[in-house]
């Protein structure tokens, strides 16, 4: 029932914003005094207690940070005690179109190359491209970066080498900009999705249900297409919604590589300069994100597999 994914989905998070609160409040060291600094005055560092909220009990920390978050206040910034809220929001939308546009190339390229490795498997082209699949995935997407960035922007000078440009300011740039991050993130994502789908197609084409249809004089291509591709869709719905939770943890790197101010540049940032009231933000909005993702996939799941749609 969908009734037990949304019950899930909110214990898990309640179970992931305890895990990030507590976490971040077991390091040692007075979130005000880090702030200010050392040769800070105790009138300054109680002051600062006080508008952080951090001399309450630390139940009400919780619930104030709960609160502020289903509220759209995501709190003050101990490096720069400042609102945090509208640049995390703008780190969001920055990390969310990278992330999606790195999952519509890798489909792109992962979907029709899966179908001719599996159509034509065994062939000799087909083992060469399907070697390549696993030279991709071996292969850190950081790494490619850097290769993609000295070839195409130094080397070539063809695109720029890092920098962004939001799309309503100039969409030209903003394009431009973001080919090289996309291309970095989604060639290894394309890889490892590529090998799901052959695999998940072999292992159709292997079943009864297709020698029978064709034993009834279906033509390979028929089998394929209408019978065996969407099958396999299923386990390949499930891969392609953890690759893209794990595309997060992948944009950390690459935003620093291309210097884009995303979320997972603003995180690694904020853990530099002891910012725990950002750190714990960008992690729960991170957490939400990946929790948000896989209640899609199962729900889709459900939605789509015929034995499963009693229970969706």
């Amino acid at each position: 029932m969908i009734y037990r994914l949304i019950a899930r989905f909110v214990v898990m998070l309640f179970l992931a914003s305890v895990i990030i609160f507590v976490l971040l409040r077991a390091i040692p060291g007075d979130p005000a005094r880090i702030a200010l600094g050392v040769t800070a005055t105790e009138d300054a560092v109680a002051e600062l207690s006080t508008r952080l909220g951090t001399d309450r009990p630390l139940i009400s920390q919780y619930f104030d940070w709960i609160g502020g978050l289903l509220t759209g206040d995501f709190g003050i910034s101990l490096a720069s005690q400042q609102d945090i809220t509208p640049l995390v929001l703008d780190r969001a939308a920055v990390s969310f179109i990278l992330c999606i546009a790195a999952m519509v190339v890798s489909l792109a390229i992962a979907v029709p190359l899966g179908i001719y490795l599996a159509r034509h498997n065994g062939k000799r082209r087909a083992e060469f491209l399907s070697a390549l699949t696993q030279v991709g995935i071996a292969v850190p997407s950081f790494l490619v970066g850097i290769l993609l960035v000295a070839v195409f922007a130094v080397g070539l000078g063809w695109l720029p080498a890092n920098g962004w440009v939001p799309p309503g300011y100039d969409f030209g740039q903003f394009a431009a900009r973001l080919v090289l991050p996309v291309i970095a993130l989604s060639l290894v994502q394309a890889a490892i999705l590529t090998r799901y789908v052959r695999s998940a197609i072999l292992e159709e084409l292997g079943k009864d249900y297709i020698r029978t249809a064709r034993a009834m004089g279906s033509s390979r291509s028929e089998v394929l297409y209408r019978h065996a591709l969407r099958n396999a869709a299923l386990p390949v719905l499930t891969v392609t919604g953890l690759q893209l939770t794990s595309l997060i943890v992948g944009a950390v790197v690459i935003e620093r590589v291309f210097v884009i101010p995303g979320l997972g540049s603003m995180l690694i940032d904020a853990v530099a300069n002891r910012d725990l009231t950002t750190v714990q933000t960008v992690m729960m909005l991170l957490v939400v994100f990946t929790l948000v993702i896989n209640f899609f996939v199962d729900l889709a799941y459900r939605v789509l597999d015929p034995r499963l749609k009693g229970q969706a």
